[in-house]
């Protein structure tokens, strides 16, 4: 991914990005988004939805505790990126911390990337040329 799209996937998003520059031997994400430019808005969105997320539930799990309310939803902790790349053709989002739902948020956003431009984020298909690769049929070219 481009640095701006890299800076600004960090800037907008700096809990879950807090080891982007972090050292290797901490760290896969100080090699940066290992992907194409054309995933950016789908990770856009992913990260969108798993800190929307984390914040409501943990906001509504102190507005509850502070009432006393006894059915207190459990904590979800903050995601953090491990790494994020592409692995046979599909996105990887590696990370600690989250719940069930950011689980499901990940399988579904790592799911999608299999039907969008790595390049672009247009439509497209997987293709192999001894490389899984997923691009529309502008990129597809490129792959052969």
């Amino acid at each position: 991914m481009n640095q701006e799209l890299d800076e600004k996937l960090c800037a907008d998003y700096p809990l879950i990005f807090a080891s982007r520059h972090k050292p290797m031997t901490e760290t896969a994400m100080c090699w940066g988004f290992e992907c194409g430019d054309g995933w950016y808005d789908l990770l856009d969105t992913l990260c969108d939805s798993i800190q929307r997320h984390i914040d409501s539930v943990n906001k509504t799990r102190s507005i509850m505790l502070s009432k006393n309310n006894s059915n207190v939803p459990d904590e979800v902790p903050q995601v953090v990126a491990v790494q994020v790349k592409e692995k046979f053709g599909s996105l990887r989002f590696y990370y600690d911390g989250g719940d069930d739902y950011i689980s499901g948020l990940v399988s579904m956003a790592e799911s999608m990337s299999r039907k969008i431009c790595m390049a672009c984020g247009k439509p497209g298909k997987m293709y192999t040329n001894g490389w899984w690769n997923v691009a529309c049929d502008e990129h597809k070219v490129e792959n052969d």
